[in-house]
């Protein structure tokens, strides 16, 4: 009877331990349990099924030094009295889609670092052809020359100094920032693979002039890192349709981030507001909902005030200031032993209040360079929803179209960089969305518009005329509102203004752990 029991027992414990092992989605009396398509019932990831491989659906990851900034509507452009009479930011309403930006501006050291990278990929000793790439990428530090100052100082250690590390950059042209943020996307991919073992990091030191990692020459199949421990690993959760493991990373696989970029105009704009503080507390009858937040007018970016008064019910705001500006003439930063922003020209890109979204210096210190081309009627032109001015549409340059390999195909430029081409009306013609490759001056200056830009003639404004934002150290108050704009050509520099990166939001509004809609409990069908 006990040796009875005692069987009985040991089946049952058998019969859970297969129960629970199938449950986790792993075996089932020895066979794998697989995902199955929904629209062909084939099994996913299966070499026996055709070996379609599928990532597990997953949530992008937030790259080095970014905010996630919730998507939304609100009111673009003027907020006050246009006292400068520009007539350039009427108000419009639009929608921006959920995207990633710096929670500061980008600093000497940030910027010092790339050049560091240059000197070593492109090192000119090697060929000197190379100190074009270097020169080219060198802040202008004369841009802080001033005929009646005395600003040699700055022109002599403002970016090199170890004082200034964390001061932001400035004399960085529109170009030279859009370079950065290319440079920046594609170190932070070589560094998640080297993470996550599909690249050594002994393979860093081999990259030389064109032969260099960047992620569209890496997807290609241009440049192939020394593998790292993972890709030729059993434990490599990566497979080939024939279930051996796959050392190279595909976009397919969610590991890799989209590529750190200039933000649009409404994005950084829309970030600078930060609405989303309007509303800490919302009543029981609204829930956390935040439809009627559009009509809170907020003339600068701290939204916990919206009338814009420096205080709170415990008096600390009182008398502090919130940005680095110039209080008005002659007065960059208050009197000895009462200093009221305490920064005569740049300041820390931490100092300050940050806004609600946490961000840093949305509003003075520097103004910040952002991707739009410059039009004084833009706001009215441009769509409702992910407003921007400035697509040039492109695509992969094809070097020799009889050939299927890609490093044949295609072609890499002297910094390593895939080669693109621009988008001809004769591609685009018999399109509905869209009939150029090059729309920047659509709707304003095109032939369609009946109007033109006689560019030196009766004005200054271009296709190279962009866009910057957020008033610096050397404006009065009215620049530091958000709605404000002005221009500059982008191969011109200042010393009043800087930039941040931003990058492209896959998946759902709300952010991770979320999904896109509203979702119900699912009801069956009545008969």
């Amino acid at each position: 009877m006990q040796k009875t029991m005692k069987v009985k027992n040991l089946a049952y414990f058998l019969l859970c331990a297969v129960l629970i092992v199938s449950c986790k989605g792993k075996a089932i009396f020895g066979k794998k349990k697989y995902d199955k398509s929904e629209v062909t019932g084939w099994n996913y990831n299966d070499k026996t099924m055709g070996g379609y491989q599928i990532a597990k659906s997953q949530e992008q990851g937030n790259g080095p030094g970014l905010v996630f900034i919730q998507g939304g509507t609100f009111t673009m452009g003027q907020t006050e009295e246009d006292v400068m009479g520009d007539y350039n930011n009427i108000p419009r309403r639009v929608t921006v889609p959920s995207f990633y930006i710096d929670k500061t501006e980008v600093a000497n050291v940030h910027y010092r670092e790339y050049i560091h990278w240059l000197n070593r990929v492109f090192d000119p000793n090697n060929d000197p052809s190379y100190q074009q790439i270097i020169d080219a990428a060198l802040p202008d530090t004369l841009v802080w020359r001033s005929e009646l100052s005395y600003n040699e100082p700055l022109v002599e250690y403002y970016f090199r100094h170890p004082s200034f590390n964390n001061y932001p950059v400035v004399g960085v042209s529109w170009k030279q920032a859009y370079d950065f943020c290319l440079w920046r996307g594609d170190r932070v991919n070589e560094g998640i693979l080297m993470q996550r073992g599909y690249a050594a990091k002994q393979g860093l030191q081999a990259q030389q002039g064109e032969d260099n990692f960047t992620t569209k020459s890496y997807l290609l199949g241009f440049y192939t890192p020394q593998p790292g421990k993972t890709a030729g690993s059993k434990k490599n959760p990566l497979k080939t349709a024939q279930g051996t493991p796959r050392s190279t990373v595909i976009v397919e696989d969610g590991i890799l981030l989209p590529g750190y970029r200039l933000p649009t105009e409404s994005e950084w704009e829309y970030a600078a507001y930060a609405l989303i503080g309007q509303n800490p507390r919302p009543s029981p009858k609204e829930g956390k909902r935040g439809e009627e937040l559009i009509m809170n007018k907020q003339i600068y970016t701290w939204s916990h005030n919206p009338s814009g008064l420096r205080d709170t019910r415990h008096g600390s705001w009182q008398g502090n200031f919130l940005a680095n500006f110039k209080r008005g003439n002659g007065d960059y930063a208050g009197v000895a032993g009462g200093l009221n922003d305490d920064a005569i020209y740049t300041q820390d890109v931490k100092a300050s209040f940050p806004n609600a979204f946490g961000l840093y210096n949305m509003a003075g210190n520097v103004s910040e360079w952002v991707a739009d081309v410059y039009r004084p009627l833009t706001l009215l032109d441009a769509d409702d929803a992910n407003s921007f001015r400035g697509n040039k549409y492109q695509k992969l340059f094809v070097a020799d179209p009889t050939s299927t390999d890609p490093t044949v195909r295609y072609a890499r430029d002297s910094m390593g960089r895939v080669k693109m081409a621009d988008v001809t009306e004769k591609e685009s013609k018999d399109r509905r969305n869209y009939q150029r490759g090059n729309v920047i001056d659509y709707l304003d200056g095109d032939s369609l518009s009946q109007a033109n830009y006689g560019y030196g003639q009766t004005t200054l404004i271009s296709d190279k005329s962009r866009v910057y934002k957020g008033g610096s150290w050397q404006d009065y108050a009215y620049w530091l509102s958000p709605g404000t704009r002005r221009f500059l050509e982008e191969d011109q520099a200042s010393a009043t203004i800087g930039f941040r990166c931003a990058m492209d939001r896959m998946g759902s509004t709300e952010g991770n752990k979320h999904k896109s809609g509203n979702w119900w409990k699912s009801r069956k069908q009545k008969r």
